[in-house]
C-alpha cells in the first residue's frame, strides 16, 4: 500500500532524499503496516518520536495504516 509521510524537526534526517520538515514523500509498505512498522522501516529511534499522526489524528504506535493515509512524526521539541 502506498502512504504520504511526513517527517518533522530532527526527524526530518532520516527522510529519503532529503525531504525538508513537513514535506511528504510517498512511500510503499506491506498491507497490515503499523506506524512502528513504518518508522522503523524508516529507522526512526523509537525515543526520538513524541508524537505520530494518521489523516491529521494523533495515534498510537500500534495504529494499523490504510492505504492513501497521509502519516507524520514528530519529536519530542525543547525550547529556551
Amino acid at each position: 500500500m502506498r502512504l504520504k509521510v511526513k517527517l518533522f524537526a530532527s526527524l526530518t534526517r532520516f527522510a529519503p532524499g532529503g525531504q525538508s520538515a513537513g514535506i511528504a514523500f510517498e512511500m510503499d509498505v506491506p498491507e497490515g503496516a503499523s506506524l512502528a512498522d513504518v518508522a522503523e522501516l524508516l529507522r526512526l529511534p523509537a525515543e526520538e518520536i513524541k508524537i505520530a499522526y494518521v489523516n491529521a489524528r494523533a495515534q498510537q504506535l500500534d495504529w494499523q495504516l490504510q492505504d492513501d493515509d497521509e502519516i507524520g512524526y514528530f519529536p519530542p521539541v525543547g525550547g529556551g
